[in-house]
């Protein structure tokens, strides 16, 4: 397995992640349990504020919270100087909880409902990125009921797309997001949003995918962007202040992924805003861009003791841990891939090939397909690697099993920053009404 970040073999043969022994954590805090390396969050924060003042231009880089928000993540982006990025009432409640400025909040989603405007509205949130004209009639009309002026982007579809799975590639035409710029709509949307009296158009947002390992996606979304804006100016004289270009910066899964550094994608992005937008002789606008898994993704490492195992020869040997799809989602969902090492045994060659199982009532509950690995005992503690985005964000009570807890790790200290469910948080929201509690028990 890779080492990301402040990751390494200790001493003992023991994964060790920030400074403490994964063994420990196990002790401590129980399994299944979320890792999270400090150390390296912050690292990736700060490369991409680096790389953009190396730029010269002005940004703003905005933490895709739908990666993984908890108010300890919200509460750090904020030290850090990010901007968030929201798409759900309970997503700006968090950040608005931890502290997070209002200010620098960006509103997204293509369903926003009015609870939902009013709140940000009311929170007075720094901007909303527009999805469609539902959206954009009612958000005028709240903000005029309120007396409010807002800011807005409208998200618009470039028709590029991104080299990825089909499931998270939302630049292309077809796509239930945004404005499209090849059928004229974006442009109507631009003339209609230029009008209205309680919005502050500052610009267009595009989203291209996710896991993007090249620039050429993103250069050519610049391009089709830069193109658009001439044209919105010829014919509206209006002129945009602001361009996000959301994120879909890749992260190394396995190996065999190849993402750049994030100096580089930075440079190739400002780099090509800056030579489209000189071409048109355009004013270079502000660039916003919101990374979301490739500030989290590699930080994490889900722990999982081993349980029971079922040898099929000739076929495979099943692996069973106390985890699975209930707090990792993705490989039911995308296909997607890990790598993984025994934590108590990390310096042990490989004797086996193995499949590891989650525990769920559900055949597609696999987490890793043919894992080679020492001999497996059950106790051992598997360790999962790049478990950070889109896992604890994406974690269910499927055959009502308690969510895992989440542990910060840096210099040598763990904190819990999201404590384990219990059996109490599970029947929480249940209720029996009183003509089925009174019924008799039926034998």
């Amino acid at each position: 397995m890779y080492l990301h970040g402040t990751s390494k073999i200790n001493a003992q043969g023991h994964l060790e992640i920030g400074g403490v022994d994964t063994t420990d954590l196990k002790a401590q805090f129980g399994t299944p349990l979320y890792v999270v390396d400090e150390q390296l969050v912050r690292e990736r924060c700060r490369e991409y504020m680096e790389a953009f003042r190396a730029s010269g231009l002005g940004f703003q880089v905005a933490y895709a919270s739908k990666a993984f928000c908890v108010m300890a993540m919200c509460a750090l982006a904020a030290e850090e100087g990010l901007s968030l990025d929201v798409v759900s009432d309970g997503e700006l409640f968090t950040a608005l909880q931890a502290g997070f400025p209002a200010e620098r909040i960006h509103f997204h989603g293509n369903n926003k409902t009015l609870e939902e405007i009013e709140m940000a509205l009311d929170a007075e949130i720094g901007c909303f990125v527009v999805d469609n004209f539902n959206e954009l009639h009612l958000l005028q009309a709240v903000a005029a009921d309120k007396n409010r002026k807002v800011n807005i982007l409208l998200r618009v579809t470039p028709g590029v797309e991104a080299h990825t799975h089909e499931y998270i590639s939302t630049g292309q035409t077809d796509s239930k997001f945004g404005f499209d710029i090849g059928n004229g709509t974006a442009f109507e949307a631009i003339e209609l949003a230029s009008k209205q009296s309680n919005l502050v158009l500052l610009g267009v947002h595009s989203h291209i995918g996710s896991q993007i390992f090249e620039v050429e996606g993103f250069q050519m979304a610049v391009q089709r962007v830069a193109e658009f804006a001439a044209a919105v100016y010829e014919r509206l004289n209006v002129a945009f202040k602001v361009v996000n270009l959301g994120g879909g910066f890749g992260i190394r899964y396995i190996d065999g992924d190849t993402p750049l550094e994030v100096s580089q994608y930075v440079k190739a992005i400002t780099d090509a805003v800056k030579n489209h937008f000189a071409q048109i002789g355009y004013a270079v606008p502000e660039i916003w861009v919101e990374p979301g898994r490739s500030i989290v993704g590699e930080a994490g490492t889900t722990l999982y003791t081993v349980g029971t195992s079922k040898d099929i020869p000739g076929v495979r040997k099943y692996v069973a841990v106390d985890g699975g799809m209930t707090d990792n989602p993705r490989p039911a969902l995308y296909e997607s891939k890990y790598e993984a090492v025994l934590a108590n045994r990390a310096n042990e060659a490989a004797q086996e090939t193995v499949s590891v199982a989650g525990k769920c009532c559900e055949s597609g509950d696999m987490l890793i397909w043919d894992l080679d690995l020492p001999k497996v005992q059950s106790g051992d503690l598997l360790a999962v690697a790049c478990t950070g985005a889109y896992n604890y964000s994406m974690a269910s009570n499927y055959n009502r099993i308690r969510r895992p807890a989440v542990v910060f790790v840096k210099d040598g200290q763990g904190d819990v920053v999201v404590r384990r469910e219990t059996y109490q948080d599970i029947i929480q929201n249940d209720l029996v009404p009183e003509r089925i509690a009174k019924q008799p028990v039926t034998r």
